[in-house]
């Protein structure tokens, strides 16, 4: 289950220390991917997730590749941990025990919403039920306007009642979001300190904190999603510092945000909600790094693991980023069917569409693949833990893709008998077909999913996703990245080394850093400057402080941006505004860089329309980790290159078995070329190349699949 190369780049150093011992964690679905970087050489490590406990499969992998290494956790100086804990908590509804406290006459703003229908055909539409019941949401007289000026004072008295009611409730977390509270938070500060004094073990999470921004719905949403993950991150990340200190940890342990960037420990226990996607994030960070050493500009990073599929699109070498994020759709590529989360995210398409699965037969006599998944325990059938229904990992080992004796380095040896008896079953004898070919329509059926996925979310963008490149990571992706090209008509592929536990690498390459965003409106022709500037000065103050939690002495930047619109538009873009105090005269300069960045949007300017600002953004953070262009492998042997070994692999449009050649990883070098159909072998994952792909290993050390000339794929 382990694996080593030299890594394609120098380990990277820091101002205390020459070079660094670092440690990645990503908890998956599945798979608990563990990543050390140790002089410029990763060594890496799946094992399957403990999901009762997940800390045990993060200690377990961690001492196991660590004593490959000669080394133990008292030798790590950086530990970086990405997990979904929270989002499975909110997908779940595992978080605690969860009251809102709100202005009086706001009791329902988490099921009004902003009074929108995601689909306004459905007569019999169904939304998310709240984090919150409506028995657990209470409200206080209070008021702030929207300038910040108080209009009522908060009532202490109802807050007393209201303790009352929270201790025979016996809730476990408090949100307390009151109307304006971006602009003003005394009211919400005084409401903590009473609760708090009052309560002593419950979590309180207050809007302007967690999200002190305008548009009180998603305001709301987000600070309760904070109070309701709350507890449960802070007892996991006590549980996993604990076991780290008995392991003699003494290095410094830093979480993954979802907009793929570290923060600390303390910061993570008060605002979890950030934690969500983070292990997604992670992965984007890594094929962004893998974007820029190769030069490829126009990307769409394809991660499939054992649970869901994420797709993100990559321009000029930077993710896609977003300000709002949801989770929990009720419907799938529907916005606005889920909770709506304002936090900085990398902007992600994930379905549940991973190696883990479940696959059968709906009534329309179709074949369906996930969103439910067989996860870990049991797993797949084929893995021989319990699993009864077959899954995508299943379909893929009786096709002939994967070698059963080696899956995972050989730890998780594979039945396929047991996986072909679920899939004819389940998927076969429903449909009248054979095994074989049930399981070539689960391949089939998932591909298609994943490339509906991209097409879905490339319209979006507006971008031909034919003038893509993909790059595909994850266990399970290379398997099937070919196909979903096929579908796409995209021509190139890029698998980089260590796909596998792709994540757990971006890891490793993502900065400290930390994002404040605060709601202060005002008309661009009316720029405060002095008052706009003591704000920005404030928020950087606040988010430096973060950032130097972690950053051992590292210097820190900021970046400040304004989120401006036309006056009586709905949305807002990012306007960078100068790391300095305004002045009036930066009215101008704000106009200009507005107007240039709403051209390169919607192609056009509205002239002479008044302009705005909502918000603003202080972004503090340490210098990304650098890295050197790495040496280009050379060919060891001619043209042709003999293959390690061959496969039984079944054709899905002839009907049969035909052996293909299986290649391990490690024989290829630059001037080898392999003609699809075939298998590229190594211990995290291995690549299928169809018949329309020919592969070859790039001056990056990179698996590159080109299209062939003469190639005709069925869609």
């Amino acid at each position: 289950m382990s694996e080593e190369y030299p890594d394609q780049r120098p380990a990277v150093t820091s101002p205390t220390h020459a070079m660094q011992i670092r440690l990645s964690v990503d908890i998956g679905g599945t798979f608990t991917d563990v990543v050390l970087e140790v002089n410029g050489f990763l060594r890496t490590k799946k094992v399957l997730t403990t999901v009762k406990k997940p800390e045990h499969a993060v200690i377990e992998g961690g001492r196991a590749i660590l004593r490959e290494a000669g080394l133990g956790f008292s030798d790590i100086d950086v530990f970086v941990h990405g997990t979904t804990l929270a989002t499975n908590a909110v997908l779940e509804r595992r978080g605690a025990r969860t009251a809102l406290i709100a202005t009086e006459g706001f009791r329902d703003i988490l099921e009004i919403g902003t009074e929108g229908r995601f689909d306004q055909y459905d007569l019999q539409i169904e939304k998310r039920a709240p984090l919150v019941p409506r028995s657990l949401r209470l409200t206080v007289p209070e008021r702030i306007n929207a300038q910040g000026d108080t209009l009522l004072d908060l009532d202490e008295d109802a807050i007393a009642r209201h303790i009352t009611f929270l201790k025979e409730k016996s809730v476990e977390s408090l949100a307390i979001c009151f109307l304006h509270a971006y602009t003003n938070a005394s009211h919400e500060k005084r409401a903590r300190d009473l609760f708090a004094k009052a309560l002593p073990g419950i979590a309180i999470s207050i809007s302007s904190e967690v999200c002190p921004e305008i548009r009180e719905f998603e305001r709301t949403s987000t600070t309760v999603a904070n109070a309701y993950v709350q507890p449960q991150i802070a007892d996991y990340l006590g549980r996993m510092r604990s076991k780290l200190t008995e392991e003699r940890f003494r290095g410094v342990l830093y979480l993954v945000t979802s907009n793929g960037d570290l923060t600390s420990l303390e910061t993570a226990r008060r605002f979890p909600v950030r934690l969500i996607e983070s292990g997604p994030a992670g992965g984007a960070i890594f094929a962004a790094d893998i974007a820029t050493r190769a030069q490829e500009r126009s990307v769409l990073s394809f991660d499939m693991g054992g649970t869901t599929a994420k797709i993100c699109s990559i321009q000029n070498f930077i993710p896609d980023r977003d300000r709002v994020y949801e989770v929990d759709r009720a419907a799938r590529f529907q916005k606005g069917s889920g909770l709506p989360l304002r936090i900085p995210v990398i902007d992600l398409v994930e379905i549940g569409a991973g190696g883990g699965s479940i696959a059968g037969v709906n009534l329309l006599k179709s074949v369906t693949v996930g969103p439910q998944s067989a996860g870990s325990e049991p797993g797949p059938v084929c893995y021989g833990r319990g699993g009864e229904l077959p899954t995508v990992t299943d379909a893929d080992a009786a096709l002939g893709m994967m070698d059963p004796a080696a899956f995972a380095g050989g730890a998780v040896p594979l039945d396929l008998h047991a996986a072909r008896q679920a899939l004819k079953q389940h998927v076969a004898e429903p449909l009248g077909m054979s095994a074989d070919m049930a399981a070539y329509a689960v391949y089939e059926m998932v591909c298609e999913s994943m490339a509906s996925a991209a097409r879905a979310h490339a319209i979006e963008k507006g971008r031909p996703i034919e003038q893509h490149t993909l790059i595909a990571f994850g266990g399970a992706a290379p398997l099937h990245v070919a196909r979903v090209a096929e579908k796409l008509n995209i021509a190139r592929i890029l698998i980089p080394g260590h796909a596998g536990v792709g994540s757990a690498v971006g890891f490793l390459r993502a900065p400290i850093s930390y994002e404040i965003v605060r709601s202060r409106h005002m008309l661009l022709a009316a720029l405060k400057a002095d008052e706009i500037s003591d704000l920005l000065d404030e928020m950087a103050r606040e988010a430096h402080a973060l950032v130097e939690e972690g950053a051992q002495g590292a210097a820190v930047t900021a970046r400040r941006t304004a989120f401006m619109r036309y006056v009586g538009q709905g949305h807002e873009i990012a306007v960078s505004i100068p790391d300095r105090r305004l002045s009036a005269d930066d009215g101008l300069e704000l106009n200009d860089e507005f107007e240039r960045a709403y051209s390169n949007l919607f192609n056009r300017v509205i002239p002479g329309a008044a302009k705005e600002i909502l918000s603003w953004s202080v972004v503090a953070s340490t210098q990304a980790p650098k890295h050197m262009p790495p040496a280009a492998p050379h060919a060891s042997s001619p043209l042709p290159l003999s293959a390690a070994s061959s496969r039984a692999y079944f054709d899905g449009k002839s009907g049969e078995f035909i052996d293909i050649p299986a290649f391990l990883r490690e024989d290829i070098r630059v001037g080898h070329l392999v003609c699809g159909p075939a298998l590229v072998v190594e211990k995290e994952t291995t690549t299928f190349v169809s018949a329309s792909f020919e592969a070859r290993i790039d001056h990056q050390g990179n698996i590159l699949l080109e299209r062939k000339l003469t190639s005709e794929v069925t869609r």
